[in-house]
């Protein structure tokens, strides 16, 4: 998803590593699309890629690299909610700030940590236990990290990105669904975070059930209990 720098890297990196697979780049700017040369062959999409996500079928071996600068999954799954009921975006809390590395917030609420203060290399291959960068051993994996987090009055779930190629992370649609099935289970305030074994972001939702409207249904009800994936 995208055509941009690390669209054009996902595109040049993942054939080499997956020789037989079939590879579709989405990006809405039809410039950017024109402008992978040197890349190999690919069906290309002029399309948003939010959209184009939205219009796919769950398939076996189907897997997402988010490659814009939006948090897809958490994008995906507040449209779905959205189609049966009544949701919307909710900022992380604030306490969160203080159990993450490096947090890094955004004026709407959406949290970003790291392990890196510093700029990764972009062909990063992910080692289990050294850095890549600085030689030194790993503070820890992330997405680990998060997934012993807790909120009150939110549920915590972690999608997992993994390394696909140096540099590219990707996760599947069947993830993003086990997720979107955990949070229609359970009416209530739902933090999502996206993690590697170095990076995050974070994004809060509140859902409010099937079939009801957020006049009906006033204020989510909070539950003080975590979920990860």
């Amino acid at each position: 998803m995208g055509a941009g720098r690390f669209g054009r890297l996902a595109a040049k990196r993942l054939p080499v590593r997956y020789p037989q697979a079939s590879l579709i780049i989405v990006d809405r700017d039809a410039a950017r699309l024109e402008n992978l040369q040197g890349t190999p062959p690919a069906e290309k999409v002029e399309q948003d890629a939010l959209a184009f996500l939205e219009s796919l079928e769950p398939t076996k071996d189907l897997w997402i690299v988010p490659a814009i600068p939006v948090h897809v999954a958490w994008q995906w799954i507040l449209c779905r909610l959205q189609r049966i009921g009544s949701a919307h975006p909710l900022p992380v809390p604030v306490e969160l700030d203080h159990h993450v590395p490096h947090p890094l917030r955004t004026p709407t609420g959406t949290l970003y940590a790291s392990f890196a203060d510093f700029r990764c290399p972009d062909n990063c291959p992910e080692p289990d236990k050294i850095c890549t960068f600085t030689g030194k051993p790993r503070q820890g994996i992330l997405h680990q990290h998060l997934a012993r987090l807790s909120a009150p009055g939110h549920r915590i779930h972690v999608l997992r990105s993994r390394q696909m190629a140096p540099g590219v992370g990707g996760y599947t649609l069947d993830q993003m669904q086990e997720i979107l099935r955990a949070v229609k289970a359970h009416p209530g305030a739902h933090i999502l975070a996206t993690s590697c074994s170095c990076h995050a972001v974070l994004d809060g939702l509140a859902w409010y059930g099937k079939g009801v409207s957020i006049q009906e249904s006033g204020p989510p009800a909070m539950e003080d209990s975590r979920a990860s994936k």
